[in-house]
């Protein structure tokens, strides 16, 4: 078991900063992937293996797409929102001899891989010498976490970044990393510092020529070191008011910057909350995707963007939405798959989703080499310059890729645009495993239904598929009278279940070839009360409530005289009146044990005469319009009643 090396502050940095600047990274699964958990980086009595520390290191490079992400942490640990700006202000006081020996002295404290020591070599140079402890492998990255906070450690006192010399490197097979710490002084200092050397040198020399000429030394060398000392202090002066300017014209362009970048974020909030609001309320993979793009189009400074989705068997990334294309490029992007089994797949598509880490390419020219021909002749004649691209991943399961870029580039993209987009992909991600999981739910619901029907039908060959072709008809009725998709799926389930009561129907009854008498009539019209007694045993929710009610009254009548129940007219509903049309025209023109078909003409006949007594007259008419619409062929002529 290695020995715990590195407290939990030094983890808790690098956190500060992917919070910071990494906003679209899981920290939970970051932190999962390195062996540590969230209370014990919270917990600054906690210390971590160097084989935690480098997997956490691993995971946040390949992340992060930033090879340099330890030297940028380095510099992020000695920053004033670090740090604090009280702490840099008191460090800023005391000078960089005195910095570096008290930053020595933490990292000493919170690292016991290694020992800090510090020197002053001049004015403006340190040098700063690390030993590592006996029997600490340490890595190269964290040589260059140093050097990094070596580099802001110095911009405390200094508003140009150090120059560094590391003659010595553990990692080059040195005992030591020695690193020389260089900065370029201020020029006001600079003049500060002649002032004050010239002050006492002028003094003296004035107290010496008052021993030899008190005339000359009080009108001559008197005045003349006044106008000297004071033309200096006007100089320092100026020199450190021309460098105030600069560095509050610094303050005002970074904070100028900051509420850019503020009101940036907070707009992107904002898009992500609509992007989350609107795509919450679909249950359909495309009209999701089509809500997403929409919104992307309108809030965002892309010219295109576009969404790929991996296929069923999860092979190939195929295109789902986009926007901002020409005709002939939608036309490209609807033929062209990418595969996901080739390892030598090296499109920017493929290895951002293999790899699950975006990638920000601002010329295109500069990834040529690592294209394959196919990703290569797919990027030219799409004409793209600069793009984005960024996995889509749910709970672990690659789902596609969503992916912005430039034409004629309007500005750079930022990684502040890809964290944007990183942002985005997860929203989207768990909408599209929500109307999966919906879309699968819905295919097991329909099909368990398809067998329910399927088993009552499948007890007479004569009935078979009957459920399904009354489900046929009562659906033609509802699209001739325009109803909605919620109370045609209502209908749908109902029509094909509304027999399935006839399970208690002896054999001997239901295929009778003669005609029944009135205790097998009575018994064959239970079925209805049956059925809804058996549907009632069901968790149907929501609209779907309704389906016991409608199966189980469609042998109802218009006048009262149907059952089980003798409901009329309106207070039959309307998806057991639609089913009773279209039962009684399937089974009139159905083959029975005891009679032939009906014709369709003499159906039709049938079926009008029962309406306004058996039927809803309305419902009769949308059933023959639907039929004559759907079977114009075998059709009879319409017949005009008056």
């Amino acid at each position: 078991m290695s020995k715990p090396l590195y407290n939990s502050r030094i983890v808790d940095t690098y956190i500060k900063l992917i919070k910071r600047r990494y906003s679209y990274i899981n920290i939970g699964d970051l932190l999962g992937f390195a062996g540590m958990k969230p209370y014990e980086v919270a917990d600054q009595g906690h210390w971590f293996t160097q084989e935690q520390v480098n997997l956490f290191h691993e995971q946040l490079k390949k992340l992060t797409g930033n090879m340099d992400i330890a030297r940028e942490a380095g510099r992020y640990a000695a920053s004033p929102e670090a740090i604090g700006v009280m702490r840099q202000y008191i460090l800023g006081l005391v000078g960089p001899s005195k910095t570096y020996e008290m930053f020595g002295r933490a990292s000493t404290k919170f690292t016991r891989s290694s020992h800090y020591e510090s020197r002053k070599l001049a004015g403006n140079r340190i040098e700063v010498t690390v030993t590592p402890n006996e029997g600490v492998t340490e890595q190269p990255f964290q040589c260059a976490n140093r050097t990094g906070f070596l580099e802001a450690a110095s911009m405390i006192f200094n508003h140009e970044l150090p120059h560094i010399d590391h003659p010595e490197c553990i990692f080059k097979g040195d005992k030591v990393c020695r690193y020389v710490i260089n900065w370029e002084q201020n020029r006001s200092f600079i003049w500060l510092r002649i002032r004050n050397i010239a002050a006492p040198l002028l003094f003296m020399t004035i107290l010496v020529s008052l021993l030899f000429n008190i005339w000359f030394a009080l009108q001559v060398v008197l005045p003349a070191s006044f106008v000297v000392v004071l033309l200096l202090t006007i100089i320092a002066e100026h020199v450190e008011k021309t460098e105030m300017n600069t560095s509050l014209d610094n303050l005002w362009s970074s904070t100028d910057q900051l509420l850019e970048q503020i009101n940036m974020n907070y707009n992107n909030a904002l898009m992500a909350n609509e992007i989350g609001q609107v795509i919450s309320r679909q249950t359909n993979i495309d009209d999701i995707l089509a809500n997403v793009v929409q919104i992307l189009e309108k809030r965002l400074d892309y010219d295109r963007g576009m969404i790929l989705l991996t296929n069923r068997e999860k092979d190939k990334l195929v295109f789902r939405a986009g926007f901002g294309y020409n005709d002939e490029h939608f036309a490209l992007l609807k033929k062209t798959s990418f595969h996901l089994n080739r390892p030598e797949s090296r499109g920017a598509f493929v290895v951002a989703l293999r790899e699950q880490r975006p990638l920000l390419i601002n010329d295109v020219n500069e990834i040529e080499g690592d294209l394959s021909p196919h990703s290569l002749a797919f990027v030219n004649k799409l004409g793209a310059q600069s793009f984005i691209c960024c996995p889509i991943i749910c709970e672990d399961e690659k789902l596609g890729i969503l992916a912005v870029d430039h034409l004629k580039s309007k500005r750079p993209l930022l990684q502040s645009d890809m964290s944007l987009l990183m942002g985005i992909a997860p929203v989207i991600g768990i909408s599209i495993r929500n109307a999966d999981l919906i879309d699968a739910r819905g295919r097991q619901f329909r099909s368990i239904l398809k067998v329910m029907a399927a088993s009552i039908d499948a007890r007479d060959p004569l009935t078979a598929g009957h459920s399904e072709k009354v489900t046929e008809y009562a659906l033609g009725i509802c699209s001739e009278l325009g109803l909605s998709g919620e109370h045609r799926e209502v209908i749908r389930v109902s029509a094909l279940l509304h027999d399935y009561g006839k399970i208690g129907v002896p054999d001997a009854i239901l295929k009778k070839n003669g005609m029944l008498t009135d205790e097998e009539y009575e018994i064959v019209k239970a079925h209805s009360s049956k059925t809804r007694e058996i549907l009632e045993q069901v968790s149907f929710e929501g609209n779907f409530s309704k389906v016991p009610e409608i199966a189980g009254s469609h042998h109802e009548k218009i006048d009262g005289s149907g059952y089980p129940n003798g409901l009329k007219g309106k207070a039959i509903p309307l998806g057991a009146r639609i089913i009773a049309v279209a039962d009684f025209f399937e089974a009139i023109t159905a083959k029975r044990h005891y009679r032939d078909p009906m014709n369709i003409e003499d159906a039709f006949k049938l079926l009008r005469e029962g309406g306004g007594r058996h039927f809803d007259r309305r419902l009769v008419e949308a059933l023959i319009s639907y039929y004559n619409k759907t079977y114009a062929c075998n059709a009879p002529q319409a017949v005009s009643w008056n």
